[in-house]
C-alpha cells in the first residue's frame, strides 16, 4: 500500500516509517528537514520535503492509500492539532481515498468512572507545561466525530506515550487500558504495530480506538 506519514521524524512518525518499511509498504515520509530525515530514516528514505505542513496540497497526498497524521506541534502552538485536522478534512471531503489516520492524545479516553482522562491530567502539579496538547487533541477528536464525509480513523495512546520496543498491543475503544503490570503505557513501536495492523485489516471506520502495551 502507498502510505504517507506526516511528521515522520518524530517519536511516533519514525516508528511508523520503520514498521511500514518492515511490512514492505510503499512509505513516503513527509518532513520539513531533509538532513534530519536522512539521519533518522536512512539515506534511501522516500521523502516529500515541505516548508510547513500547512503547505501540503491535495495533489501531494491524493495518490496515497493512507495518510497518517503524526504531526506534533509544540505545546505553545497546540491549537495547530485542530487547525491541521481541519485542513485535511477540507482537502478530502467527500472522498474515500486516502484513508486519514489521526494520532490523538489520551485526554479523550475515559477512566473507570467514565470521566475524561483529561481531568486526571489537569490535576498533575506540572500540568501547565503540557496540558494544552491533550486539551486541543480532545477537540480534534470532537471535530472528527462531527465529520461524516471523509474516511477517517483515530488512535489514542495510553497515559504514558514513550519511546520503546513493541509489545503485543492491547486494543480498546474509549476507555484507558492497563497492561499486566498495571501501568497505562504505550510505546511508539507498539503504536506503530497497532496502526499498521489497522491499516492492513480495517476494523474502525470513522471512529477512534486506543492501544496500550500488554
Amino acid at each position: 500500500m502507498r502510505i504517507s506519514i506526516i511528521g515522520a521524524t518524530g517519536m511516533a512518525g519514525s516508528a511508523l516509517f520503520e514498521e511500514g518499511k518492515k511490512r514492505n509498504h510503499d512509505v513516503t515520509a513527509i518532513v520539513r528537514n531533509e538532513t534530519k530525515a536522512r539521519e533518522r530514516l536512512g539515506a534511501d528514505a522516500k521523502l516529500l520535503v515541505v516548508k510547513d505542513v500547512f503547505d501540503l496540497t491535495r495533489e501531494d497526498l491524493a495518490a496515497s492509500d493512507v495518510v497518517v497524521n503524526a504531526y506534533a506541534p509544540p505545546v505553545t502552538e497546540a491549537y495547530y492539532h485542530i487547525d491541521f485536522a481541519a485542513k485535511l478534512v477540507h482537502l478530502f471531503r467527500g472522498t474515500e481515498q486516502p484513508r486519514l489516520f489521526f494520532i490523538l492524545g489520551a485526554g479523550s479516553l475515559l477512566d473507570k468512572n467514565g470521566e475524561l482522562a483529561l481531568k486526571m491530567l489537569e490535576r498533575i502539579p506540572e500540568a501547565a507545561s503540557f496540558i494544552e496538547t491533550p486539551r486541543n487533541q480532545v477537540h480534534e477528536l470532537e471535530l472528527l466525530k462531527w465529520t461524516e464525509n471523509i474516511n477517517w480513523v483515530g488512535v489514542s495512546p495510553s497515559l504514558q506515550f514513550i519511546p520503546g520496543e513493541a509489545a503485543t498491543p492491547l486494543i480498546g475503544k474509549d476507555h484507558l487500558l492497563f497492561g499486566k503490570n498495571g501501568e497505562a503505557v504505550t510505546t511508539n513501536k507498539t503504536m506503530a504495530v497497532a496502526i499498521f495492523d489497522e491499516i492492513e485489516r480495517p476494523r474502525f471506520i470513522r471512529e477512534r480506538f486506543t492501544v496500550a502495551n500488554s
